[in-house]
């Protein structure tokens, strides 16, 4: 019979747009100021800074400053710590990142080799001001690390624990820095 394929697809249309506005699975707008939507766990914004313990010494950043030199819009800035003699010390004072340039391109996450610096959930930063309003500093971007296993805990998980492991790695090598000297000295006098 012809037109029965315009026929069906014509029903098929209509049970779509009728179905749109009674089915609550199928409602595609949402009342935004009052109701948020669930991100899954792969979603992100912009970057946050991960600490242990206190939110000012135990930053994981060391300020080596890969993420500043590698960030294409270059919207991180990151001074590192002295102490009274200009040596330099493996923690930042200053840690900005400037969240109206940044792309969200993850790439400063990709090359940090202390795992310190990760992708947020949070997208409403907008500011009435408009004149570094937008300028994140260290005392805004650090997060503690339950935040972090909060908005991505398989993530968190596996880092946490490649982070034991390094550390275990370390004493470990460490412990036999500090006992190979007896044992050398046993093994010279047997060799006689």
């Amino acid at each position: 019979m012809p037109g029965f394929g315009i026929i069906k697809g014509l029903k098929e249309t209509a049970r779509n747009f009728f179905g749109s506005y009674h089915d609550p699975g199928r409602f595609v707008t949402i009342q935004y100021p009052e109701e948020k939507r669930e991100h899954h766990e792969n979603y992100r914004s912009f970057p946050f800074l991960v600490y242990d313990g206190d939110p000012v010494k135990g930053l994981r950043c060391v300020s080596c400053k890969i993420c500043e030199k590698e960030c294409p819009p270059q919207c991180i800035y990151i001074v590192p710590e002295q102490d009274g003699s200009g040596k330099l010390l493996k923690f930042p004072r200053i840690f900005d990142i400037d969240v109206s340039v940044c792309m969200g391109c993850q790439i400063c996450v990709e090359v940090c080799p202390f795992d310190s610096i990760k992708m947020d959930q949070e997208f409403e930063v907008s500011t009435a001001d408009r004149f570094g309003g937008l300028i994140l500093n260290r005392s805004k971007l650090a997060k503690s690390n339950e935040y972090y296993h909060q908005i991505r805990p398989a993530e968190a998980t596996a880092v946490d624990a490649q982070l034991a492991a390094e550390r275990e790695r370390q004493q470990a090598k460490a412990a036999a820095a500090k006992s190979p000297a007896p044992a050398a000295a046993a093994t010279r006098e047997k060799k006689p």
